[in-house]
């Protein structure tokens, strides 16, 4: 019985749901602010006078980017990358301070009109929720591990997408194929099906469980539909190519633009509105490639439209959705990539397979966007089945999504996707870092000279980087090429904190190897993991050899309890 539950997942019984409920509530509350209250009126606004959509648009925008640069600590992290970054790089620490701060500039992005919807600050509320949960856990004298806080992080994730999209199965399979191009966050399975399933019937109580878009599909298709299917997938993933390029290098581009992040967001929101006002003037209507546009798919999928006007709206969607996002609004483009990918694959119906199931191009097109886009196609063919109803057309679905994948390669809008889990060693899940790390260290103390740093770093272990401490914390880690900025006449005037370097990989004694070596090879300018327990204390510090060593140790069969300098 001991081998038979020896993954403890018994707890994700508990917890998960405990994690969906919370989740639940807050989506269904982000629903009701923006999607009822907010966007309504204000699209009903822009459509009688589009005069108001530009100073509209803007001013959500510079609100959002007054909220981001002044209430929250970097004001490029949020929304779905900060939920990668933390699975990455932090150990999935997210920080709480911010979070209400970065709900609202979400709302604001979205609500004023941006191209975006609500699976940015869902996918991140969830996210922020599960490693929050973990912390609490942990100071009620619960038994979790650190390994753990990773799986709340994904579960949670996948309760936000799920309610937001009433679509549980996408919330699940969305969270494990989030972090990775080529693979999947196996660990978080359970639990994150768990608290889905919790979040969904949470909001469902409020909402409603009906399928999110109103999608009419018919169970008759041909064979010669099928090869069209994987044509348009094609089309779409070549499509999708230029478009994450050029997002990527616009926001790289923001990020390091010198300006205040306020402004970049007023410029974002006046080009963003400016999407909005060329495609109203060239097509009057009730269509406008702005906001959630939830309401969009079934206008685009129930009304008639021109190929000329499908295409524009593809086009001006994906270019709003750029303006947006790329200089910083808080938020995600899963939904307009889905809508871009709709108008382009009915519009690929009209002129290419002159078939008469429009409604199964668009749902090829939509997948395979998101597919292509994404890096996340099984989460495509999911989410068009639950969240349309369109069951029916999952077999073409799955063709043009496979397709889209395939000829976009590696190209994805997110910078901070994996290609794949760079090691799975089974043995390294089951030693923890206390075990391996170095105790012995010649640390450095913030206040000595460089000279006293040296005399004492003489004959110790080499490396190319040690830990600096003030007052048994760690303040930073000091590199021995630093030494070279500083003629030695001068060692005796110069602090060991003036050379210090604040950006420092830490982990947890308790943490697995497998957690650590996953930090160091993301922090590939890092030597060295600084080892400090919760209360921020220096204990050790772990390098890459001291992990090869343990794994070695493994292999032979060998009592591994600590691993030799080197």
């Amino acid at each position: 019985m001991r081998a038979t539950y020896s993954r403890d997942i018994h707890k994700w019984i508990i917890y998960a749901p405990i994690l969906g409920v919370i989740t639940g509530l807050l989506i269904t509350l982000m629903v009701k602010v923006i999607l009822v209250w907010i966007w309504p009126p204000i699209l009903a606004l822009y459509l009688a006078h589009p005069v108001w959509i530009i100073p509209g648009v803007a001013g959500g925008f510079l609100i959002a980017g007054l909220i981001m640069q002044y209430l929250t600590p970097d004001p490029n992290d949020h929304s779905t990358e900060e939920i990668i970054r933390a699975f990455f790089e932090r150990q999935s620490r997210i920080a709480m301070k911010p979070f209400i701060p970065k709900l609202a500039a979400a709302v604001a992005t979205v609500g004023a009109g941006g191209s975006a919807a609500l699976e940015g600050p869902s996918i991140y509320g969830g996210g922020a929720l599960g490693s929050w949960l973990w912390a609490r856990l942990r100071k009620m004298g619960v038994k979790l591990e650190p390994r753990d806080r990773r799986i709340l992080l994904i579960s949670g994730a996948a309760a936000g997408m799920s309610a937001v999209f009433r679509a549980p199965f996408t919330g699940v399979i969305f969270a494990l194929e989030m972090p990775y191009k080529d693979d999947l966050a196996h660990e978080a399975l359970m639990p994150a099906l768990i608290a889905s399933v919790v979040a969904f019937a949470t909001l469902a109580v409020f909402m409603g469980a009906q399928p999110l878009f109103n999608f009419i599909s018919s169970d008759t298709y041909s064979s010669r539909d099928l090869l069209w299917s994987a044509v348009l997938g094609g089309i779409c993933g070549l499509v999708s190519v230029p478009f994450t390029i050029t997002f990527r290098r616009f926001r790289e581009f923001m990020v390091h633009w010198d300006v205040p992040h306020w402004l970049k967001m007023l410029l974002g929101g006046i080009a963003t509105g400016m999407c909005g006002v060329i495609f109203l003037q060239m097509f009057p209507g009730p269509l406008v490639p702005l906001g959630p546009n939830y309401e969009a798919v079934s206008i685009i999928l129930q009304h008639t439209h021109s190929v000329l006007e499908l295409l524009a709206f593809g086009v001006l969607k994906l270019a709003a959705t750029l303006f947006s996002l790329g200089v910083g609004g808080v938020s995600a483009m899963f939904v307009p990539l889905f809508l871009s990918g709709g108008a382009f694959g009915k519009a690929f119906g009209q002129i290419v397979a002159h078939g008469s199931a429009l409604n199964l191009f668009a749902a090829v097109g939509m997948a395979s966007f998101i597919a292509a886009g994404y890096k996340t196609p099984l989460t495509a063919v999911v989410f068009v089945a639950e969240a349309t109803g369109g069951h029916a057309y999952i077999v073409p679905v799955l063709i043009g999504a496979a397709v889209a994948y395939a000829v976009s390669g590696q190209a994805s809008a997110s910078g901070d996707q994996r290609l794949h889990e760079g090691v799975t060693v089974e043995e390294l899940t089951e030693i923890r870092v206390q075990d391996a790390m170095q105790h012995d260290i010649a640390a450095a103390q913030a206040d000595w000279t460089l000279r006293r740093w040296v005399e004492a770093a003489t004959g110790a272990t080499n490396h190319a980087a040690y830990p600096v401490l003030e007052q048994g914390r760690v303040l930073g880690t000091i590199a021995v090429a630093a030494l070279t900025r500083v003629a030695p006449e001068q060692w005796d005037q110069v602090r060991v904190r003036d050379l210090t370097n604040r950006e420092w990989a830490s982990i947890l004694p308790d943490a697995s190897l497998q957690d650590a070596l996953r930090l160091l090879v993301a922090m590939r300018h890092q030597h060295l993991a600084l080892v400090v327990d919760e209360a921020g204390l220096f204990k050790g510090i772990l390098t890459q050899t001291d992990i090869l060593a343990a794994m070695n140790a493994a292999h032979h069969g060998a009592d591994y309890s600590g691993a030799e300098p080197g």
